[in-house]
């Protein structure tokens, strides 16, 4: 038996890319999934390939509205014992056209769209002794890019806050750990290469090739294979990792 089986996973942002893949990967492995997305029709087209799951539609930038569905998976589900975060992307922008409402967006979409979701279920697993929490973030948080200035300092804040909460419940039984995937055959992927080519002045099949020419691995990441790890991060056999966030970029920041 799965270390997962049977268990509660809610996996935010689930209806779509990396999301959708981990929900999948969960649900084959027998696990009672949630998922969650903005639009009710996207997890309607999603459950239809999600045997057995369930979703709950809620704008997760919205604290209230977070931790409801939190407590109503809680509820009408049961405990949380996984939560998978891959809900929220910031907007990329060139930096000229950057304001301060901008970078405010950019932390409501991505860090805070996480956070909401993270404090009241956090809270709960550590009051049962257990959970695993997996952040999916971004290697924007590493690297300066001049397109994703925003965006990557949410992903820097949330590789803070992994580290950080990881250390403060590990004496709790819950494990916080983070994957920083790096480019991924995605639609938000997609929406920025039309954001570089755009700032570049080139075509998006020029600013793919571009991007893709830089990963040593030569390729994209596809979305079943970050899903590969954040199942291995819920399971049994990740049970001493903790307070640290995995790059998967291909290579691409060889960095300490």
């Amino acid at each position: 038996m799965n270390s997962v089986d049977a268990k509660v996973v809610l996996v935010t942002g689930g209806s779509k890319g990396i999301g959708l893949a981990c929900a999948r990967q969960f649900v084959a492995e027998g696990a009672r999934v949630v998922i969650s997305s903005r639009a009710q029709a996207n997890i309607e087209a999603a459950l239809a390939e999600l045997p057995g799951a369930v979703g709950f539609a809620a704008d997760l930038c919205d604290e209230e509205s977070a931790a409801a569905l939190v407590q109503r998976v809680e509820q009408e589900v049961g405990p949380i014992e996984v939560l998978v975060n891959s809900a929220g992307a910031a907007r990329r922008s060139p930096p000229e056209d950057l304001t301060p409402a901008f970078w405010r967006a950019a932390m409501d979409a991505k860090f805070f769209s996480t956070i909401n979701v993270l404090d009241p279920a956090v809270k709960l697993m550590a009051a049962r002794g257990r959970g695993v929490v997996v952040n999916i973030i971004g290697s924007g948080g590493k690297v300066a890019k001049p397109i994703h200035l925003a965006g990557g300092s949410a992903n820097a804040a949330l590789m803070l806050a992994t580290a950080g909460l990881g250390n403060a419940y590990a004496g709790s039984g819950v494990r916080v750990v983070g994957i920083n995937p790096g480019l991924t055959e995605t639609g938000r992927v997609a929406e920025g290469m039309a954001a570089d080519a755009r700032h570049s002045g080139i075509s998006v099949d020029a600013a793919v090739e571009r991007s893709v020419q830089k990963i040593p691995m030569g390729r994209m990441a596809r979305p079943e294979e970050i899903a590969d790890l954040v199942l291995f991060l819920a399971s049994d056999k990740a049970s001493y990792i903790t307070a640290t966030t995995i790059t998967m970029d291909g290579a691409e920041t060889p960095l300490v």
